[in-house]
């Protein structure tokens, strides 16, 4: 059993699987990650989770890109190619808010993609990984470090009380879809 590296409790319900980490918690065993279909409001507080700090990320791509029109726009149009329409100025601000919106939403859009892949390691191209396939469809699974943690009996003895439908012995980190 030393080549294990994580027991996998599989739940059919959520209800189950929350259940499941808190008897995990009261009995001081650490959970590497919870697996689950849908998003399960609340998990994140109990698993510990920090907050994302993503929101950030897209402040900055979003004036890295009104930036960007600014100096665009006045380069274009007090600069480069500078053109006298009825004495107007040829740096009318309300005229190019729309321009510098719409290039805000688009760095933005644009940065939070490429964040979002960066952050998920889920480049085009990579075959996704999943500790158990069926995570992906209806079960609930979570991931105990087994060589980190107390007895396997205890923690399956744990995982069966909470409700699980099947106990795993994974001996790799990822099950890859290749």
């Amino acid at each position: 059993m030393s080549d294990i590296k994580y027991i996998l409790g599989s739940f059919g319900d959520p209800d189950e699987m929350m259940h499941g980490i808190e008897k995990l918690q009261e009995n001081n065993i650490s959970i590497h990650d919870v697996y689950t279909p849908m998003p399960i409001h609340g998990i994140e507080a109990k698993l510990g989770i920090k907050r994302s700090r993503i929101d950030i990320a897209a402040f900055c791509f979003g004036i890295t890109g009104t930036c960007c029109a600014f100096a665009l726009i006045y380069f274009c149009a007090v600069i480069d190619w500078r053109v006298n329409i009825g004495g107007k100025p040829s740096f009318a601000l309300p005229d190019f808010i729309p321009i510098m919106f719409e290039l805000t939403v688009l760095f933005c859009a644009f940065g939070m993609v490429l964040t979002y892949y960066a952050s998920t390691h889920l480049f085009p191209g990579r075959a996704p990984r999943v500790m158990d396939l069926r995570a992906t469809d209806d079960r609930f699974v979570i991931a105990v470090d087994a060589k980190d943690n107390v007895e396997h009996t205890v923690i399956d003895g744990l995982l069966k009380d909470a409700g699980a439908l099947e106990i795993k012995y994974n001996e790799r980190k990822y099950i890859s879809y290749e």
